[in-house]
């Protein structure tokens, strides 16, 4: 029997990019299909959020973020260039205008149409975090898009037909995450219980296996 989790997933959040590979094996190696859900940062969701925080959340976030990928032995390069939303680090404001945000995020929805929302973030991810590419120069995007069978072009002339669309899903998938009883990502959630941050997700496959997860079989 095939069981299923919800993977509420940030494309801009360092810490779901931490776990992207463990949960990929995990969909790899047990009878589990990882439903992902997108849902804006919380710089674009709560704004607000950055000016109730210490100045220095962002800076420490950073430290924090690299000495986990050492201590977890992941290859990472750092920060995405661009940071895929627009921010002052210095005063942590957000302007409206986000050029790049929605349409990573709505590709991610896009991609959970086809089959591909697993293998969308994880390609965009090690984009972003381990390849020290400008993601955004040349046609680095496409390249790694087409390599998990996905057109940008097409992507792209859908963000606008599809978007109030895509805009919906996303809102009820953030509302969705609510219900469940938390609000961060990622977020893997297994029967309405959350289990909330990278260091969660073995935690998640032992509750899981408890249901009856059984590893692929092997031919």
């Amino acid at each position: 029997m095939t069981l299923s989790v919800d993977l509420f997933w940030s494309v801009r959040s360092p810490y779901s990019w931490l776990s992207i590979d463990r949960i990929m094996k995990m969909s790899q190696d047990y009878e589990l299909e990882v439903n992902v859900r997108q849902v804006y940062p919380i710089a674009i969701r709560n704004p607000e959020f950055f000016k109730k925080v210490d100045p220095k959340f962002m800076k420490y976030l950073m430290l924090d973020f690299m000495r986990m990928a050492e201590y977890l032995e992941i290859p990472c390069t750092g920060f995405p260039t661009p940071d895929p939303v627009v921010q002052d680090m210095e005063t942590l404001e957000i302007p409206e205008e986000q050029p790049l945000i929605y349409r990573m995020v709505h590709y991610g929805v896009e991609a959970a149409k086809q089959g591909k929302g697993l293998a969308y973030i994880h390609a965009v991810g090690h984009l972003y975090y381990s390849s020290g590419l400008v993601w955004t120069e040349e046609n680095h995007l496409a390249e790694t898009l087409d390599k998990i069978g996905m057109n940008l072009d097409e992507l792209e002339s859908k963000f606008d037909k599809n978007f109030d669309k895509n805009d919906a899903t996303i809102n009820e998938s953030q509302r969705a995450l609510e219900t469940a009883g938390h609000w961060g990502v990622p977020n893997l959630v297994f029967k309405n219980e959350p289990f909330f941050g990278q260091d969660r997700v073995d935690v998640c496959l032992w509750r899981m296996k408890q249901n009856g997860l059984k590893l692929r079989k092997q031919f």
